[in-house]
């Protein structure tokens, strides 16, 4: 058994939106939390569990950020978003995806960079990334504004990416 801890200055989760059918907005989140066990060695034991502070929301615009904050969102509803793991190979993470209390089986994408030794503190350490896009219409995130020339103002896709680095010890 592997003995996982979270490094969070170390890691990221961000994700993009298409924005007037014309560009993408990218952001983050800042809070949140990635509990992993099971053995490295072998990715059919391993399980997680990925918690996201939802008013941790940072898209470097404070007018946005407050309107993803509101109600037309999801933010003042809910105080997190998680996704829990069923199956984990390296290659692909199939799990439950919770959002406003609306749970939906997602299937994304990993990459598993091996091991590393942090040669700061000698530690061993390993990264893993999860790559993915998620329609936020699935989970009741509905709000949109249609354009005088055709489309809507915000794509029904949301891609993330989400980066996350450990300090592992048997």
């Amino acid at each position: 058994m592997t003995n996982f801890t979270f490094d969070g200055a170390h890691s990221s989760l961000e994700f993009q939106i298409k924005h007037l059918m014309v560009s993408k907005v990218k952001g983050s989140f800042d809070q949140f939390d990635v509990a992993v066990e099971g053995d490295i060695n072998d990715f059919s034991t391993l399980k997680a569990t990925a918690t996201i502070i939802p008013s941790s929301i940072n898209t470097k615009n404070e007018a946005r950020d407050n309107h993803l904050k509101s109600g037309d969102f999801f933010v003042l509803m809910i105080d997190k978003i998680t996704f829990e793991t069923k199956s984990v190979t390296e290659n692909k993470v199939v799990g439950d995806l919770t959002i406003k209390g609306i749970t939906n089986e997602e299937t994304f994408d990993v990459e598993f960079n091996g091991v590393s030794k942090n040669p700061m503190d000698g530690s061993q350490v390993t990264g893993i990334i999860v790559t993915g896009t998620i329609n936020r219409e699935k989970y009741g995130i509905n709000f949109n504004q249609a354009l005088e020339t055709g489309g809507v103002m915000l794509g029904k896709d949301v891609k993330f990416e989400a980066s996350a680095e450990f300090s592992i010890s048997e």
